[in-house]
């Protein structure tokens, strides 16, 4: 989607309407395709996934754009492949409200690691851009908003529009599903009720030293040696003696076969 230049007036009459729009459809069912477009006045995109985060759930699926061909896709993602999201693995370690960029966040070899080969790259995205908004309820929400390959990537200057707007947005959110159909009670209830363990925390269980676990989940969200060793304060040389024991343990020989045994664990 070509991303033109709009006349300033033109552009401040669209967010004031969008913005209004949004305003008055709190509580219902059009409320997010108005926030939506008063988004997009600063930051085309079409592409979006909302998501509802809690420290007791698996995040919850809220709202998405996402065609059929790419939904297989969606479900894997949310079974579990998630946990491996550099986006969620950032909010795991600050969670805030803020607008951040994949490029800003992704470890080094990214685009080598079995998630961005299995999933990110079968999704067609050539970029992608997060917004998380605290709800103050111990809930936050995540939207990932994506440009595909025909479209740019997205532009500093945009993802300063958007974090300019982020105290407009997380204050709606705050207003929207803070109504009785959003309520933590009725989510926990939707998502069954239980706190879910999370696959990378069960992976390699009674096989792995707590170590090599670690190693394993670093190695997985696609760190490399160097990366790894500062992510978990230690040598190079020792990254790779764990790596060596934790691939003859779990008789894998490569990271494309780890990410096929954690698949296998997603069940």
């Amino acid at each position: 989607m070509p991303i033109r230049n709009r006349d300033p007036a033109d552009r401040e009459a669209r967010r004031a309407a969008s913005l209004s729009q949004a305003i008055d459809a709190v509580g219902q069912s059009r409320f997010l395709p108005g926030l939506l477009d008063y988004l997009r006045v600063d930051v085309p995109f079409v592409g979006i996934l909302l998501l509802m985060l809690d420290d007791r759930n698996r995040p919850l699926h809220i709202y998405d754009t996402i065609r059929t061909p790419y939904r297989i896709n969606l479900d894997l993602y949310l079974d579990g492949v998630y946990q491996l999201d550099p986006f969620y693995t950032r909010f795991c370690k600050l969670p805030e409200t803020c607008a951040l960029l994949i490029r800003d966040v992704a470890p080094d070899r990214f685009q080598l690691t079995e998630y961005y080969r299995r999933f990110y790259r079968n999704m067609e995205l050539r970029d992608e851009m997060a917004i998380f908004t605290d709800l103050h309820d111990g809930r936050h929400l995540f939207f990932s908003i994506g440009r595909r390959r025909a479209e740019p990537r997205f532009r500093r200057r945009e993802l300063a529009a958007m974090r300019r707007d982020l105290p407009v947005v997380a204050a709606l959110c705050r207003q929207h599903f803070g109504t009785a159909s959003y309520s933590a009670e009725r989510l926990r209830k939707l998502a069954g009720g239980n706190r879910l363990e999370f696959a990378l925390e069960r992976f390699g269980e009674n096989t792995l030293t707590p170590r090599e676990h670690e190693v394993a989940v670093c190695i997985l969200k696609g760190h490399s040696s160097k990366s790894l060793a500062r992510e978990i304060d230690i040598s190079p040389e020792t990254v790779k003696i764990h790596r060596r024991n934790l691939y003859r343990k779990l008789g894998v020989s490569s990271q494309s076969e780890l990410f096929v045994r954690f698949l296998n664990t997603l069940g």
